[in-house]
């Protein structure tokens, strides 16, 4: 099993950051990887069990199902359900945490998966860099663009 463990301090306050990660069907609107995203069965994008329908820049589909939401905590899990990569048994975990020093947020965003027999490096490296960095990037551009 490849685990993946990325964090980052954000220079805003959680509740906006909260604001913007929560729509599981918003990521189009700010990860630069994500083109366009809906969710199935006409359901909220905050109803745990909801699956988004997302394609990426190269005209991949992908699938992906909320499993746990709390507004409480400021956490999110999902799972992968479709994917044209290596990606098997895929859970990822959201979490915000309030750093007061400043009113700042601390992201952790984590995922764990397996793959085929010798594409671990390559599949860590793909999570690491072009989906979780990318959106911490993107996120930090995007608040700003807002403000």
């Amino acid at each position: 099993m490849v685990k993946i463990l990325k964090s980052t301090i954000l220079d805003e306050p959680i509740d906006r950051v909260w604001d913007v990660l929560r729509d599981f069907n918003g990521h189009d609107r700010w990860h630069p990887a994500v083109v366009d995203s809906q969710v199935e069965r006409g359901w909220t994008s905050d109803m745990v069990g909801c699956v988004r329908r997302f394609h990426l820049a190269d005209g991949s589909l992908l699938r992906e199902q909320l499993l746990s939401l709390s507004d409480i905590d400021a956490t999110f899990s999902y799972c992968l359900l479709d994917t044209p990569v290596p990606l098997f048994n895929y859970v990822s975990h959201v979490r915000l945490l309030p750093v007061t020093d400043g009113d700042r947020t601390f992201w952790s965003w984590e995922g764990a998966f397996t793959t085929r027999a010798g594409e671990e490096r390559e599949m860590s490296s793909m999570v690491s860099e072009q989906i979780y960095q990318a959106g911490f990037d993107a996120i930090r551009s995007h608040l700003a663009e807002a403000a």
